[in-house]
Protein backbone atom coordinates (compact mmCIF):
# COMPACT_ATOMS: atom_id res chain seq x y z
CA UNK A 1 0.00 0.00 0.00
CA UNK A 2 2.82 2.36 0.91
CA UNK A 3 4.56 1.66 -2.42
CA UNK A 4 1.40 2.38 -4.40
CA UNK A 5 0.86 5.62 -2.50
CA UNK A 6 4.44 6.71 -3.20
CA UNK A 7 4.00 5.88 -6.88
CA UNK A 8 0.86 7.99 -7.11
CA UNK A 9 2.49 10.89 -5.26
CA UNK A 10 5.57 10.72 -7.49
CA UNK A 11 3.32 10.74 -10.55
CA UNK A 12 1.61 13.85 -9.17
CA UNK A 13 5.06 15.33 -8.53
CA UNK A 14 5.89 14.70 -12.19
CA UNK A 15 2.83 16.76 -13.08
CA UNK A 16 4.11 19.50 -10.79
CA UNK A 17 7.53 19.36 -12.46
CA UNK A 18 5.91 19.54 -15.90
CA UNK A 19 3.94 22.59 -14.77
CA UNK A 20 6.89 24.40 -13.18
CA UNK A 21 9.77 23.56 -15.52
CA UNK A 22 9.61 24.51 -19.19
CA UNK A 23 11.06 21.70 -21.28
CA UNK A 24 9.50 18.92 -19.20
CA UNK A 25 6.18 17.42 -20.24
CA UNK A 26 3.89 14.61 -19.18
CA UNK A 27 1.52 12.96 -21.68
CA UNK A 28 -1.25 12.08 -19.23
CA UNK A 29 -2.10 10.30 -15.99
CA UNK A 30 -1.12 6.84 -17.26
CA UNK A 31 2.08 8.23 -18.75
CA UNK A 32 2.91 9.91 -15.45
CA UNK A 33 2.33 6.67 -13.53
CA UNK A 34 4.46 4.65 -15.95
CA UNK A 35 7.22 7.29 -15.96
CA UNK A 36 7.18 7.45 -12.14
CA UNK A 37 7.43 3.66 -11.95
CA UNK A 38 10.29 3.47 -14.44
CA UNK A 39 12.05 6.40 -12.78
CA UNK A 40 11.81 4.62 -9.44
CA UNK A 41 13.22 1.41 -10.89
CA UNK A 42 16.05 3.24 -12.68
CA UNK A 43 16.90 5.18 -9.51
CA UNK A 44 16.90 1.98 -7.46
CA UNK A 45 19.13 0.03 -9.85
CA UNK A 46 21.34 2.42 -11.83
CA UNK A 47 21.82 5.30 -9.39
CA UNK A 48 23.87 3.37 -6.79
CA UNK A 49 26.02 1.86 -9.54
CA UNK A 50 26.68 5.27 -11.08
CA UNK A 51 27.48 6.82 -7.72
CA UNK A 52 30.02 4.09 -6.96
CA UNK A 53 31.58 4.40 -10.41
CA UNK A 54 31.87 8.16 -10.05
CA UNK A 55 33.12 8.03 -6.47
CA UNK A 56 36.27 10.12 -7.17
CA UNK A 57 34.09 12.90 -8.65
CA UNK A 58 31.68 12.58 -5.73
CA UNK A 59 34.55 13.07 -3.29
CA UNK A 60 36.11 15.99 -5.17
CA UNK A 61 32.77 17.80 -5.54
CA UNK A 62 31.67 16.91 -2.00
CA UNK A 63 28.64 15.02 -3.32
CA UNK A 64 27.41 17.65 -5.74
CA UNK A 65 28.02 15.32 -8.69
CA UNK A 66 24.92 13.45 -7.49
CA UNK A 67 22.86 16.26 -9.02
CA UNK A 68 24.42 15.47 -12.40
CA UNK A 69 23.65 11.76 -11.99
CA UNK A 70 20.03 12.51 -11.01
CA UNK A 71 19.62 14.84 -14.00
CA UNK A 72 21.11 12.25 -16.36
CA UNK A 73 18.75 9.55 -15.11
CA UNK A 74 15.77 11.92 -15.34
CA UNK A 75 16.79 12.82 -18.89
CA UNK A 76 17.26 9.12 -19.72
CA UNK A 77 13.75 8.20 -18.58
CA UNK A 78 12.40 11.22 -20.45
CA UNK A 79 13.87 9.89 -23.67
CA UNK A 80 12.45 6.37 -23.32
CA UNK A 81 9.08 7.55 -24.66
CA UNK A 82 7.03 6.42 -21.67
CA UNK A 83 4.94 9.54 -21.08
CA UNK A 84 7.66 11.88 -19.85
CA UNK A 85 9.52 14.20 -22.19
CA UNK A 86 12.61 16.16 -21.20
CA UNK A 87 14.12 18.64 -23.64
CA UNK A 88 17.50 19.88 -22.54
CA UNK A 89 20.01 19.60 -19.74
CA UNK A 90 18.70 22.41 -17.52
CA UNK A 91 15.11 21.14 -17.52
CA UNK A 92 16.47 17.72 -16.57
CA UNK A 93 18.48 19.24 -13.71
CA UNK A 94 15.62 21.34 -12.34
CA UNK A 95 13.08 18.56 -12.88
CA UNK A 96 15.17 16.01 -11.03
CA UNK A 97 15.82 18.48 -8.23
CA UNK A 98 12.13 19.26 -7.71
CA UNK A 99 11.21 15.57 -7.95
CA UNK A 100 13.92 14.67 -5.42
CA UNK A 101 12.68 17.29 -2.96
CA UNK A 102 9.07 16.13 -3.25
CA UNK A 103 10.13 12.48 -2.95
CA UNK A 104 12.19 13.26 0.17
CA UNK A 105 9.30 15.11 1.81
CA UNK A 106 6.88 12.29 0.99
CA UNK A 107 9.22 9.59 2.28
CA UNK A 108 9.66 11.50 5.55
CA UNK A 109 5.90 12.00 5.85
CA UNK A 110 5.14 8.32 5.17
CA UNK A 111 7.85 7.00 7.49
CA UNK A 112 6.46 5.17 10.48
CA UNK A 113 6.68 7.09 13.74
CA UNK A 114 8.54 5.13 16.42
CA UNK A 115 6.58 4.54 19.61
CA UNK A 116 7.16 7.05 22.38
CA UNK A 117 7.55 10.08 20.14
Amino acid sequence: MNLLLRLIINAAALYLVAYLVPGVGVSGPVGALVAALVLGIVNAILRPILIILSLPLEIVTLGLFTFVINAALFWFVGHLGLGLTVIGVWPALWGSLILSIVSFIVSRALAPVPPGR
